[in-house]
Parts: structure tokens; sequence; C-alpha cells
């Protein structure tokens, strides 16, 4: 029974630490020119799903829905139609590579930029949700969640 404990134990310690891998591994793979690595740690569609969630609660603030023959009603339908196509061509691994290097320098003024020196907090939202916070709040910190999927951690999300 006591072995029973223990094993527990050590599975749920490395459960915990688990994530703690996965950002050291991105911080590897920001600092390389190929993105490669980075692709492997990256969901780029659920990161464009984010962007586009939150761009389409902003439109429903700025533009309320209104008949489609509208003015704004047809302004609004040519919005979410080039959203999707603009959210492609500039939600790219490059630019996740770049996002996350220029927070980390806003947070830690280092050149290169290093993730590990600039990460605030790193914790467990959820079971399969990890939330990684760059720089300090109240200063405009970058969030990036990290979604266990099937046996990898990768980002889903990032919140300037």
């Amino acid at each position: 029974m006591r072995y029973l404990v223990y094993l527990l134990l050590f599975v749920l310690l490395l459960f915990g630490i688990w994530p703690y891998y996965y950002i050291f591994r991105l911080d590897g793979a920001l600092s390389k020119e190929d993105t490669t690595e980075l692709a492997t740690l990256v969901d780029l569609p659920a990161i464009r799903a984010h962007f586009k969630a939150r761009v389409t609660a902003g439109a429903d603030q700025l533009l309320p829905a209104a008949d489609p023959k509208s003015t704004m009603g047809w302004i609004r339908q040519n919005l979410e139609r080039l959203g999707d196509s603009a959210l492609d061509q500039a939600i790219t691994l490059p630019w996740v590579r770049e996002t996350l290097r220029q927070a980390v320098s806003e947070a830690t003024h280092q050149s290169p930029p290093f993730l590990l020196s600039g990460i605030d907090f790193a914790f467990f939202e959820s079971y399969n949700r990890f939330l990684i916070r760059i720089g300090d709040l109240g200063r405009n910190p970058t969030h990036v969640r990290l979604t266990l999927e099937g046996t990898e951690w990768k980002i889903t999300d990032i919140i300037r």
C-alpha cells in the first residue's frame, strides 16, 4: 500500500513538472531562427481561433448586428470574410516567435531575450491548461496559454 502511495505521489510530481519541461524547450526554440522546433510546440489554428474570437467580440461592440442590406451590415460581413484570411496571413510561426521575443525583451530589457528570465508566473489553470505570464501585472504583460493536446503541451493562445 505504501508503494502505491509513493508511486501516486511520483506520478503527480512528474505531471506537475511536465509543462515546465515544455517551457524549457520553448525557450530553446525561440532562440533559433529556424521555426521547425517551434512548430512542434505551437497550435496555429487554435491561436488564430482565439484571436478571431477576440476580434469578433470587439466587432460586436463596434459594429452592432444590423440589417445585412444596410451599410453597417455590409461592413460587418466584409470584415468577417476578410478577417479569416488576414489572420491566416498575419499569425504565422515567425509572428509567434517575434511576439514572444518582443514580450520577453520588454519585460527583461535583455538582448538576446531568454524566455525563462521573462516569466513572472507559470502555473496550471486546470489539469490540461497551463498559463505563463511574461512581465509584471499592471505593466501590460503577455499571457501564453499552453494546452495539453494528446501527450504534448502546445501554445494555443497568446494574449497581449
